[in-house]
């Protein structure tokens, strides 16, 4: 018995309630992309339901090219987070059954952006000095520093919209597991001011012509309680994390990891797993909407690699087995369209493929633990403290 879950980064399907309070009112991820490409062309993900979500909005709102579905093969459904943010932490973090009531630190444009303090420690710390210390996008501060980093060897650190304390650092100035050790470093010191991640973000290339390698790593917080995937290890049920997920949950209920660096490479390692019979979750992240088109509001080329991965979504399905749960989600939007560079509030998609259940409409689901609360039914361990199970709506827990 397996089940996999597909977490597509940023792919969000529509302005929350409260979009408004994080300055997203009127984004859309998937429709403002559809349109700003004419229509995409979606005909795995169309056939599960991903068409007939839009119903489900509280204003409905098409996605050009993709058609509502008389017959999906799969239950479908959206879902509106609850946490206070829309960053990746928090999202993935609610997906596996944890209600964040208090956003991760944020910290503002600068310079400076983190206080003079912490970066003082961390250069003390790691023997090298601190260009940047501001919110910046992550290819023009590499742009704009990088000729300078590459001359003195200091680190250049920034932040974002989100909870993050990112460090660039050019691989053949700085040797990637020096960064990765600085990481560490910064990781434990900004544990007191609630920082949700610390990123690794090398790069190569020369002035000018500058390029992010895949070999970025996420340090994050640890989950402050036990989520889903905590309570399915600890009932021997192995828990393999593809892409970036061992980081985001900071290794806990994590029994394997395969880090890729793109969903091509995520792909390949599903599919190669779904082959095997042997049993348990697999969770994965396909992050190259939201790193490279999303952030960079780039519609075109977010619509094409949502094209490209809905033909890996279509081998998914076709290849889990009857008794097998296939879920298909997001964890925030990032309108490629939109102001700024930041994440967006949004609704996201839900698509499940499970024995008995095609066609049905799942509704509009009020939290992302419901999905914890469906894979604690669907691998017979007792609830998580919160959400309602999409698979058997006899085992529920009131949610806070």
């Amino acid at each position: 018995m397996k089940a996999v879950v597909i977490i597509l980064d940023s792919v969000g399907i529509g302005a929350a309630p409260d979009a408004c309070d994080y300055g997203d009112e009127g984004a859309n991820t998937l429709a403002h992309c559809a349109e700003a490409v004419g229509g995409l062309r979606l005909p795995e993900l169309e056939r599960m339901g991903l068409g007939n979500l839009c119903r489900l909005l509280p204003h409905p709102v098409s996605v050009s090219g993709v058609a509502v579905n008389p017959n999906p093969a799969a239950a479908f459904g959206v879902m509106q987070e609850r946490s206070a943010g829309k960053d990746t932490t928090t999202g993935h973090w609610e997906l596996a059954g944890l209600l964040i009531r208090d956003p991760f630190a944020r910290f503002p444009p600068g310079p400076p952006s983190f206080p003079p303090e912490l970066i003082a420690e961390f250069a003390a710390r790691t023997g090298r000095d601190v260009l940047g210390n501001k919110a910046a996008s992550g290819t023009l501060i590499i742009e704009e520093l990088g000729p300078r980093q590459m001359r003195e060897g200091s680190w250049i650190v920034y932040t974002s919209a989100d909870s993050v304390f990112q460090i660039a650092a050019h691989e053949q100035t700085i040797p990637l597991e020096e960064l990765y050790r600085a990481c560490a470093v910064a990781r434990e010191l900004c544990d007191p001011y609630r920082i949700g991640r610390v990123i690794a973000r090398p790069y190569r290339g020369r002035p000018g012509a500058f390029r992010r390698t895949e070999h970025r790593r996420d340090f994050s917080l640890p989950p402050p309680e036990r989520t889903v995937l905590q309570a399915l290890a600890d009932a021997g049920v192995p828990v393999l994390g593809v892409g970036k997920i061992e980081d985001i949950y900071a290794g806990r209920g994590i029994t394997e990891a395969v880090h890729t660096g793109n969903n091509r490479d995520s792909a390949r390692v599903i599919l190669e797993r779904l082959r095997q019979r042997e049993g348990g979750l697999i969770l994965a992240n396909l992050n190259d909407f939201d790193s490279l088109y999303g952030h960079r509001r780039d519609p075109q080329g977010y619509a094409a690699c949502l094209e490209q991965a809905d033909a890996v979504i279509g081998q998914f399905s076709r290849t889990v087995q009857g008794g097998d749960l296939l879920i298909i989600t997001a964890d925030h939007g990032n309108d490629p369209t939109f102001t700024g560079t930041d994440h967006t509030r949004e609704f996201v998609p839900l698509l499940v493929q499970a024995a008995g259940m095609a066609g049905r409409a799942l509704g509009l689901r009020a939290g992302f633990f419901d999905v914890a609360q469906s894979l604690a039914a669907f691998f017979g361990i007792t609830p998580m403290p919160l959400g309602t199970s999409f698979l058997d709506r006899s085992r529920t827990r009131r949610d806070a």
